[in-house]
């Protein structure tokens, strides 16, 4: 196919994407007023987020990144992701933990500060997922580190997040 002509397509065509999921607004606002109050009796103050990648396909990092999207937009919430885990609460843990991978998440746990949570996101996180018993596959998250809360889905949605993250914090445990 001509170049003209994929360029004439891509300009007059409509986008390739599929159509926004309804959002009810009114719903994750509560979810993230809930979550944000559940952090500050829990902590004194909100709830700062750190995301490890041990290993992942990206699809969970997509939904998990979709948080901080103009959709739902956790800063408005006073809910944040943080860039070194010295200033994290919770970890968020992506993919079936690999063997390269293992002692970096260990690490970044043993930087972040008590109290923290451990949340492992996905199926993969979970178990293994479709990598458990690979060569290259160390298992859940659980092999490396202790977990406080499992996220299942491949992936779970923004919202399933929240609700997760919000369970974790009314929950009675300390960690």
């Amino acid at each position: 196919m001509p170049m003209f002509t994929v360029l004439l397509e891509s300009l007059t065509g409509g986008p390739l994407t599929e159509p926004a999921a309804p959002l009810d607004d009114a719903r994750l606002a509560a979810l993230a007023t809930r979550l944000d109050a559940a952090a500050r009796r829990r902590l004194g103050r909100s709830l700062a987020l750190r995301h490890v990648d041990a290993g992942s396909c990206n699809g969970c990092e997509l939904e998990i990144h979709a948080l901080s999207n103009a959709f739902y937009d956790l800063e408005r919430f006073g809910l944040r992701f943080v860039a070194s885990p010295r200033h994290a609460d919770v970890l968020f843990v992506t993919g079936a933990v690999t063997r390269n991978m293992r002692e970096a998440l260990e690490r970044t746990y043993n930087a972040t500060p008590s109290p923290k949570w451990v949340v492992a996101v996905g199926d993969c996180a979970f178990d293994g997922g479709f990598f458990a018993g690979g060569y290259a596959c160390a298992g859940g998250v659980d092999a490396a580190v202790p977990v406080d809360l499992h996220i299942r889905g491949c992936p779970p949605d923004p919202a399933a997040l929240l609700e997760g993250l919000l369970a974790l914090m009314e929950s009675s445990a300390s960690p």
